[in-house]
């Protein structure tokens, strides 16, 4: 992991639409959270930064498969929630539907 919360190249590449997470550590896991986010990745999360500060992971897993992603990386010890990312989108100004 760089200073900045990056981590390296993760060791799964991952073709098609990826679903962005937000994983919440346990209060009891905070001084290893590198080792919680290594444990992510070995469970299919591509970590793109560890938010050591605040208790926070994020990162992406495959859309095709988050629901079984998302239940593999909740069984992570020191794992707290996994959130994946809400999109909202509004229809153009000049749009039919308002």
């Amino acid at each position: 992991m760089t200073p900045d919360g990056h981590v390296g190249p993760s060791r799964t590449t991952y073709s098609g639409a990826m679903t962005q997470v937000t994983v919440t550590v346990d209060d009891t896991h905070l001084r290893s959270m590198s080792t919680v986010a290594r444990s992510l990745e070995a469970k299919g999360m591509r970590v793109d930064r560890v938010l050591e500060a605040m208790g926070f992971i994020t990162g992406s897993i495959p859309s095709g498969t988050a629901s079984s992603v998302t239940t593999a990386l909740r069984s992570v010890p020191g794992v707290a929630s996994v959130d994946q990312e809400i999109t909202y989108r509004v229809a153009p100004p000049n749009s039919e539907v308002q």
